[in-house]
This record gives structure tokens, sequence and C-alpha cells, in this order.
């Protein structure tokens, strides 16, 4: 057994590991903040802080970017009804003109700006080229899956099936 001296107290970090895995079998098991409470005779506020330390995530936040889509609106509209919270989707045509209107400080700034917003969500779905998917991979700390809509470069909107999508964001979300 392992101790710890905190002040007068004795603590068995064996003890309170035990307890803190009672603590979350029954949560998982569905018994209820209070009702773990009341079995284990804590707090509940204790049981909400326990989870709270050791929360990765409360829920799946998911970002879709690709270029170049043919079906860009019938991908955007299946977006909003799975719940994807950003979508960053451009054509042929938008990508060549988000970068032709900008200055060169605009555009690294613009970004810049899109790198940090998708750095917040759980999960980025990325469309591009077999390139450009590695690429993105690797700018990430968070998951990434990257679909390959075409050898780089690219050089025409791609259709993007949208049975991939639904089937990505159904296996996240269950």
């Amino acid at each position: 057994m392992q101790f710890i001296r905190i002040g007068e107290k004795v603590i068995s970090k064996e003890k309170l590991n035990k307890e803190i895995n009672k603590i979350l079998e029954l949560r998982t098991e569905g018994v209820t903040q209070k009702g773990v409470a009341r079995k284990l005779g804590v707090e509940r506020t204790f049981v909400s802080r326990l989870e709270s330390l050791g929360e990765i995530r409360k829920g799946n936040k998911i970002a879709l970017i690709g270029f170049p889509i043919k079906n860009k609106e019938e991908i955007t509209l299946l977006a909003e009804k799975l719940g994807i919270e950003y979508v960053l989707l451009l054509t042929q045509e938008e990508r060549f003109e988000f970068i032709k209107k900008k200055g060169k400080n605009e555009l690294f700034n613009e970004i810049m700006e899109i790198i940090v917003n998708l750095a917040d969500f759980d999960l980025i779905i990325f469309l591009g080229s077999d390139m450009r998917v590695p690429i993105v991979e690797k700018i990430f700390s968070v998951q990434v899956i990257g679909i390959v809509i075409g050898h780089s470069p690219i050089k025409e909107s791609k259709y993007v099936n949208p049975e991939k999508i639904i089937e990505i964001v159904k296996q996240i979300k269950n």
C-alpha cells in the first residue's frame, strides 16, 4: 500500500483510487450523481467535480472543411442536418476568389484565424487532394479524418458522396 502524508493526515492512495473507480463504475452503469453520492457517503458536488477533472470533452464538436467541392450546397445542408458546428467548403471558383481578393497579409491572417478556430474542435473532417490531406492531419493535434477527393493538383470541383460524411458522423456520435 502507498501512503502519503498531508499535514496531520495519512492518506492511502490505493483506497482513494478504489473509491474513485467505484464512483466512475456506478456512473457508467447509469446511477445518478446524487445516487452515487448517497451510496458512497460523499457530496454530489464531489462526484460532479471528479467527472469534470477527468472530462476530455462534452460532445463531439465537428468541423467540416474542404475544397474544391462540386456539390457544396448539398454537403453544406447535410452538415447542418447532422449538427456539424463549423463548415468551410469552397468550389474551385470560390477557392481562387478567396486568394485573389486578399493581400498577402490579409490572406495569411485569415488562414491563421481559421486554423486557430479549428483547433477548438474534437474532430475535423477534411475533404481535399491526396497532397493536402496528410498536411492537414499533421497541422492539428485534434482528430482529423481526411477524405481524398482527387489527385493533386485538383483543377476542377469534385463531387463528394454525402454517404461518406453521414457514415463518419454516425460513427463519431455513437
